[in-house]
């Protein structure tokens, strides 16, 4: 721990509990007990558990990752950098990212970062939820807020499937779907799509349903051909993209805050970025040099002003690729190579 402070020194800290032990929360965690601030986080299930995520870490800076001080939790992550584009079957184009991106399992992620936690002094109560009630040191990172919307995601790892440890992305006709190596062999699957209600009833692994239902059966036939990893099927509906709405004295961070339309593969890096801006503010108010109000004000303008303009660029952009009429205009700037990928990653990671 960066704790060259005294125990003394660190009992007079103000406490903070955090609850959500996802990635933000994990990763604040660790941050403020390398600062010496007391630190209680609770989790509201299980370590290690399949959770829905694109798990692929893009935009983040190394310095960032230092200053979490998780860097070393990331190095064994693939590094892909190539992203590759397919419309139903057709292919739409292939860019660099500038960086190579991060590509590791949230079952191993989130268990290597609650042991760092602990290794640090953290102290991390599984199977233990909190009401979310505004209350002085309560930071709130434990992921979607129940909403009225129109989407579900889904997620599964499997075996045996042939990446050149490249990011694939295949546009559907009501949604999208990633595939990126991750550790161990396994490829994660995951993908956001409008909500069928009546797909649930089959008697196939709905990922599948959802593949065929938006023309990618191309897709779902090279799945259905490979090994399947035990309990990693997820899926979460309920939700809606954007900012979500504040609770009043409730300080937010990670999906509970904003949640980036998933195609831009940036809202695993958000959360990191989010639980960084924060470490700044609450190691001022558990020290005693602001309250528990300024530190909230300080972390809202913050995590606002740097998430606001590539939340609204995503959303406009996930719209026209799922618009019907925008479809064959997309394929015929794909087939010219005039499609500005690089233009609109780079916007969604500031």
């Amino acid at each position: 721990m960066a704790g060259s402070l005294s125990r003394g020194m660190e009992q007079e800290m103000k406490s903070i509990t955090i609850a959500g032990g996802g990635l933000a929360g994990l990763a604040l965690g660790i941050a403020l007990r390398r600062v010496g601030v007391p630190v209680t986080l609770h989790e509201a299930l299980r370590y290690p558990r399949h959770r829905v995520c694109g798990e692929f870490i893009s935009g983040v800076s190394d310095e960032t990752l230092a200053l979490l001080g998780i860097d070393a939790a990331l190095a064994p992550a693939h590094r892909p950098q190539e992203v590759r584009w397919w419309s139903g079957s057709e292919f739409l184009g292939r860019f660099s990212l500038p960086e190579p991106a991060r590509a590791i399992s949230r079952f191993a992620l989130d268990e290597v970062l609650s042991r760092q936690l602990r290794a640090h002094g953290g102290v991390i109560c599984q199977n233990s939820r909190v009401t979310p009630v505004p209350a002085v040191g309560l930071v709130w990172t434990a992921g979607r807020r129940p909403a009225k919307g129109p989407w579900i995601g889904l997620k599964a790892h499997v075996r045996a499937e042939k990446l050149d440890h490249s990011l694939e992305m295949h546009l559907g006709s009501q949604g999208y779907i990633g595939l990126v190596a991750v550790e161990d062999g396994w490829v994660n699957v995951c993908g956001l799509f409008r909500v069928i209600p009546e797909l649930a009833r089959g008697s196939e692994p709905l990922l599948l349903s959802y593949l065929r239902h938006n023309g990618l059966e191309d897709l779902a036939t090279r799945l259905q051909r490979v090994t399947w990893r035990q309990h990693s099927e997820s899926a979460v509906a309920g939700f809606r993209l954007g900012l979500q709405s504040p609770l009043p004295g409730l300080m937010s961070l990670g999906d509970a805050h904003s949640i980036i339309a998933p195609f831009t593969g940036n809202g695993m890096s958000m959360a990191l970025e989010a639980a960084a801006l924060a470490v700044g503010p609450l190691h001022r108010y558990a020290s005693g040099e602001i309250d528990w109000e300024s530190a909230c004000a300080l972390v809202q303008q913050t995590t606002r002003s740097s998430f606001a303009k590539r939340l609204s660029l995503a959303g406009t952009c996930q719209s026209l690729l799922l618009a019907p009429w925008f479809r064959r205009p997309l394929e015929i700037l794909a087939r010219e190579q005039l499609l500005p990928f690089s233009l609109l990653f780079s916007h969604t990671r500031r």
